[in-house]
């Protein structure tokens, strides 16, 4: 009898599916950007930039990637449900989420309303609950997966005139850690990333010398770009990073050391 040995060199791995909230504008867009260019199928998530995510998945596809996009509001936890399942039925379980979805405001403490405050944790906190609870499901049942939830600079330091935002994006911090405990014997990594004056919509309301001001302060010298942050995304969920668990990452050119 005889026996034909086929040795196979270079063998591509089997795609992976991430899930990015928020992911059509800024950090988030580039953060699908990069993923999609690294072989993963990719859900952007939106809420209100639908004209945005669409424009991004007809990019990302002319490139002969994969992307779909999805309407939701993370703070709504059967919509969040739902993309969950739309995900499953149309790439398959994820490997990767990442909490990126947020809404910022400036307010002196004491002009903070019930209102600013419950909206605010309801979407930078609640939001990001709401996310790695439902998605958390799925990785279970494969033993493996990695969730990124980005918080900010001022989740770590504080802001002053932005109690509430610095107070949820504290609380992703305390979130990520503990559910890296958690989940680490399931096979899922938890980490966190903190960026600090990123040059994004959300910072498009700051005026030209806020932002020189800014840029001043960081040991750097400037502000960041959406693709940096996503470059330390892509890293933290490759194998390269298989050993780092509820860990906070800052990439603020050294604004908060």
């Amino acid at each position: 009898m005889k026996y034909v040995i086929i040795i196979l060199q270079g063998v591509i791995p089997m795609t992976k599916t991430a899930i990015v909230t928020g992911g059509s504008r800024g950090i988030g867009a580039a953060t699908s950007s990069l993923l999609a260019a690294n072989g993963y199928n990719v859900i952007i998530n939106y809420n209100a930039s639908a004209d945005a995510a669409i424009a991004l998945k007809a990019d990302i596809v002319s490139k002969g990637f994969n992307a779909e996009v999805y309407k939701c509001d993370v703070s709504d936890s059967d919509e969040v449900n739902s993309m969950l399942e739309f995900c499953v039925s149309t790439f398959g379980l994820p490997d990767l989420l990442v909490n990126n979805a947020g809404i910022a405001g400036q307010k002196l403490f004491t002009d903070i309303t019930d209102s600013d405050w419950s909206r605010m944790l309801s979407v930078d906190l609640t939001g990001v609950f709401n996310c790695c609870r439902a998605a958390s499901k799925y990785m279970i049942k494969k033993h493996t997966g990695s969730i990124i939830n980005i918080s900010s600079m001022w989740g770590v330091g504080g802001a002053s005139c932005e109690v509430h935002y610095s107070a949820a994006k504290a609380g992703v911090i305390g979130l990520t850690k503990a559910l890296a405990k958690e989940l680490g014997p399931s096979g899922i990594r938890v980490n966190c990333i903190a960026p600090g004056v990123i040059d994004t919509d959300m910072n498009s309301k700051l005026s030209e010398a806020d932002i020189a001001g800014l840029a001043d302060a960081t040991p750097l010298c400037r502000i960041g770009k959406p693709s940096e942050v996503a470059a330390v995304v892509e890293f933290l969920a490759s194998d390269k990073a298989s050993f780092i668990t509820g860990q906070t990452i800052s990439v603020d050119g050294g604004f908060i050391i």
